[in-house]
């Protein structure tokens, strides 16, 4: 056997129990052909000695916006500003015709809240669509408030509002959305990721397009990409009676159809809104406030989403942040698994964000998979921390909590919500302190392989791929990272360089 390429002089991490530890690394046709004597003795096209630098299976990022991120890096960005002043000067002149589309706007941060009266004689007769940072909120001008009948107020725009005035802009084209993913794909190769499930398309918050899918196969990005399918994408089928599926998407597809490099995954459901806009679903009011944020849909659409969604055989990825969110979550997968159980369901809670001590035993019965995003808190901790209150801080993004009940944790961005790099991630797991120095949890702090689990085997388990990813072990799937440092022994785990990334045994050193 002659394999394709040889690493050698590495330390790596293998992440598999029954061999947790290599220095070289056989690749044959995109796998992983063996490790150390097993593949010492045979020939390779190319070898490359890695100089003792780290390897780790390829991150995994469990839940991202790819095409979204990307869209940002070409809309007027109005990041760290803080006054409207600042805002407003730097929408003036906005090139192009028709609509303007800018992101970054921080509301917690501003000297007071932006209005449609401050924007409306920067922008005149062109629609203005400034995102909020959460995902869950907007501004707009009068020229689209005006266009959205029954919506009144100073252009701050939450949950469906928003999605009304977002669904005036769509759809992208496929061309746009194909320069997206291309400028996302380089980003995350850079910092490790090998592949990201997108969470959601087809409708709903984050939808570009009805036929967003294409641009995934159209684009043939270097990176593995699963897609999660928007449950509002979810129709009445004239199935056979005896199939019990209602409701299912054209052709009968559901999660796991697809290859190796573009596959649908979960059906996407959002039950509630964010932490940042306000609009997390609580059982008790944010601090010094009688809010208690929204639930996305009524009860029984979501319900009922959740329902036919398990009995068309998806696996669900249901968004909820808040406590409130989560009781309706674990509810319906409970009623779902009594109509008809799966054993293997594999159902996902993605952000899982407050989840109070009663909760923890019921995720785990229901073998429910947490899907956080620790950079959450190593961004916005301080904030998180002052709405919930001292006794509700600790409950935020767990991670001890979850492993000790034997709960699969798995890493995610959430990007370009916040900071996408897995090492940072991983870090704040470990050191539990948000930018700003304050502790957040300490008690739900984990250990660095453990960390580094979430965003390899942990993640492959949440996508369904942990036969094929997640561990640099015989036969899977030759993706990988080489890092510079070692992150179990670094003390700036999140300033480790990453120095190539590997998919399907394409060597990408970076630049």
């Amino acid at each position: 056997m002659r394999l394709d390429l040889k690493l050698t002089g590495c330390r790596a991490l293998t992440m598999d129990p029954a061999r947790p530890a290599a220095h070289t690394i056989g690749i044959w046709q995109g796998r992983v052909a063996g490790l150390d004597e097993q593949v010492a003795d045979l020939p390779a096209a190319e070898t490359v000695d890695l100089g003792n630098a780290v390897v780790l299976p390829g991150f995994i990022d469990a839940h991202t916006h790819l095409a979204w991120n990307g869209r940002r890096h070409r809309t007027i960005d109005v990041t760290g500003l803080t006054t409207v002043a600042q805002i407003l000067e730097r929408l003036r002149n906005a090139p192009g015709e028709g609509w303007i589309e800018a992101s970054g706007y921080d509301r917690r941060l501003m000297d007071r809240p932006l209005t449609a009266t401050d924007l409306d004689p920067v922008t005149g007769d062109r629609p203005l669509y400034l995102a909020d940072i959460s995902g869950h909120a907007c501004v707009v001008n009068s020229a689209v408030l005006n266009q959205l009948p029954g919506i009144t107020g100073d252009g701050w725009l939450t949950e469906n509002d928003q999605l009304a005035a977002r669904s005036l802009r769509l759809p992208y084209s496929l061309e746009e959305i194909t320069a997206e993913l291309h400028e996302s794909a380089r980003q995350v190769l850079s910092e490790g990721v090998t592949m990201c499930a997108e969470a959601g398309i087809g409708a709903g918050l984050i939808a570009s397009s009805p036929l967003e899918a294409a641009a995934y196969q159209q684009a043939r990005l270097p990176i593995r990409v699963q897609l999660m399918v928007s449950a509002y994408v979810l129709h009445d089928v004239a199935a056979d009676p005896a199939d019990g599926i209602p409701r299912a998407i054209d052709l009968g597809l559901h999660t796991g159809f697809g290859d190796e490099m573009l596959s649908i995954g979960a059906m996407k459901l959002w039950t509630d809104g964010g932490m940042i806009a306000r609009t997390a679903a609580l059982s008790e009011p944010y601090a010094g406030s009688r809010n208690v944020g929204v639930l996305a849909e009524s009860e029984e659409f979501m319900r009922a989403a959740i329902v036919d969604g398990h009995h068309a055989g998806w696996q669900l990825a249901i968004h909820a942040i808040g406590d409130r969110a989560i009781d309706f979550a674990l509810d319906a997968v409970a009623e779902a698994q009594r109509q008809r159980p799966r054993d293997d369901a594999r159902h996902r809670i993605e952000h899982c964000g407050l989840v109070r001590p009663d909760q923890l035993e019921r995720i785990a019965a229901l073998g429910l998979v947490p899907v956080v995003q620790p950079t959450f808190l190593w961004s916005y901790g301080d904030d998180y921390s002052e709405i919930m209150g001292e006794e509700r801080a600790p409950w935020l993004y767990r991670g001890r909590s979850f492993l000790d009940r034997g709960i699969t944790v798995a890493g995610s961005s959430d990007r370009p919500v916040a900071d996408g790099a897995p090492l940072r991630a991983i870090e704040f797991m470990v050191r539990r302190r948000s930018s700003g120095g304050r502790a957040v949890g300490p008690d739900e702090a984990i250990t660095v392989e453990e960390a580094i689990r979430a965003y390899t085997l942990g993640s492959a388990y949440a996508c369904r791929k942990e036969h094929v990813l997640g561990s640099l072990t015989p036969g899977k799937l030759a993706d990988l990272v080489v890092l510079g440092d070692d992150p179990r022994t670094s003390d700036a785990i999140a300033d480790i360089p990453v120095l190539a990334t590997m998919v399907g045994g394409t060597l990408m050193p970076q630049r």
